[in-house]
């Protein structure tokens, strides 16, 4: 009967789909696996005999960038995946991803899945997966999540119910590096970290968390490259940064970063350039690499593949809006909103978008904690826009931009016509949004 249901919510799901597409109603990325889950609460039961091997990505910030950019390293190797692509990462997102790919006959090497973290230890009731990738635990959306203990939680329930799960774990980060406790784990961090860039800012001011140690003292850091990303060590109970199986070694510049790797195991150096922006996108590329040298993909694959990714949907996506290059960068908590912020071109037109919808977390205290200073010294407008622009704007007045360089205006289409504005098609433009605000900005034509 199981099966039955199952085969049926896959044609169910062609045809989903095919009315969507021909209605226009919906991009499609979490309709039609809500519809087959209702269908057959057990789809995802049936989705592991369909690859070979399952990769799941989750953490704070980077799961879109580092399980896209992993997605299609393996591409690149002339494997089939199955990829949730569009960062639809709840239950219905990827069972939405499986039900449009999968047929009866049809078998792939490799799914690559992004997971939110509190719905990953749901996805593992029904999909075993052979690894997961964690790529940092950053404050986010406390009305939705809670603390950090809260969404570590969530993580370390769903790897308790794996027994032959590997972990690839971020050594840089003292609350994910716990997670290899009595698991089979590898670890990824880097050496050094330089930046080279005009544009780029290596330091914030945005407010520091203390994080203390899992037996309860402050943690000590010999070097820390942003938030409680670094090297760690505490002097009571003498828990510490793993030594990193996969080395990285950064220098960071305006537009790219040229990124070495230590295969410690192998004993094997390997240089890339990442055409992504900032320290995160680093660590984000880092992550990939890693898990694409442990499936033993070839080096020359990886760096090409490297080489030719693009970000999609938001994550230093670049776009021609109106005739401008403009550059779209999500923002959603403190420290994502932060590292960002820093990339930011102060010579650009810059638009800053902000809902509080429930996928973006109603709570937005975490506009305060964000480095918002780093605008101060923007040289041309600053428009806020969205359901709290005008809040936006009172954090930026707080920032120490002048009350008569911004401007308010809710609607987005319009701001963004604003924005761009200008006969100058040299001028950029900046877009900051949050996700639903990025989703609405998806949707426009330009």
């Amino acid at each position: 009967m199981n099966k039955i249901r199952f085969y049926t919510a896959l044609i169910c799901a062609r045809l989903i789909y095919l009315a969507i597409k021909l209605l226009n109603k919906s991009s499609g990325t979490s309709f039609v696996g809500m519809s087959v889950l209702k269908i057959c609460p057990d789809f995802l039961r049936y989705c592991k005999k369909y690859t070979k091997i399952a990769i799941t990505v989750t953490g704070t910030n980077g799961k879109t960038t580092t399980s896209g950019m992993l997605a299609h390293i393996i591409e690149a190797d002339n494997q089939k995946v199955i990829h949730n692509v569009k960062g639809a990462n709840m239950l219905t997102g990827v069972a939405n991803a499986f039900a449009l790919n999968i047929a009866p006959c049809k078998k792939f090497d490799t799914a690559v899945i992004e997971s939110d973290e509190a719905y990953l230890t749901k996805l593992y009731d029904y999909f075993d997966a052979d690894f997961l990738v964690v790529t940092n635990l950053f404050r986010d959306q406390l009305d939705r999540y809670g603390e950090l203990t809260t969404t570590a939680g969530f993580i370390q329930n769903a790897i308790d119910k794996s027994d032959s799960l590997i972990l690839l774990l971020n050594a840089d980060d003292p609350l994910v590096n716990n997670f290899g406790k009595n698991k089979e784990a590898l670890y990824y961090g880097f050496e050094e970290v330089e930046i080279y860039s005009n544009v780029n800012s290596s330091s914030s001011n945005a407010p520091t968390e203390v994080f203390n140690c899992i037996c309860g003292e402050k943690l000590e850091y010999n070097k820390q490259f942003f938030a409680q990303e670094g090297h760690y060590h505490c002097i009571h109970c003498g828990y510490k940064r793993p030594e990193p199986d996969f080395k990285g070694y950064a220098k960071i510049y305006a537009d790219y970063t040229d990124l070495k790797i230590v295969d410690s195991k192998e004993n094997k150096t390997y240089d890339f350039r990442v055409n992504l922006i900032g320290l995160y996108n680093a660590y984000n590329a880092l992550a990939a690499i890693s898990q694409a040298l442990i499936l033993n993909i070839d080096y020359e694959t990886i760096k090409q593949a490297v080489l030719t990714y693009q970000s999609i949907f938001g994550r230093a996506e670049r776009k021609i809006i109106n005739g401008h290059n403009t550059l779209i960068q999500l923002i959603k908590n403190p420290t994502g909103a932060s590292e960002v912020l820093k990339t930011v071109d102060l010579n650009s037109n810059i638009l800053i978008a902000i809902n509080d919808n429930y996928a973006d977390g109603r709570d937005i205290s975490w506009l305060w904690d964000s480095d918002f200073e780093q605008l101060k010294d923007a040289k041309k407008l600053v428009i806020t826009s969205g359901i709290r622009a005008k809040d936006m704007a009172v954090r930026l007045k707080y920032a120490g931009i002048p009350q008569e360089k911004i401007i308010i205006e809710e609607n987005i289409q319009k701001a963004i016509e604003i924005a761009s504005n200008t006969e100058n098609k040299d001028e950029k433009i900046t877009i900051l949004p949050s996700y639903t605000a990025l989703l609405k900005i998806s949707k426009m034509k330009f």
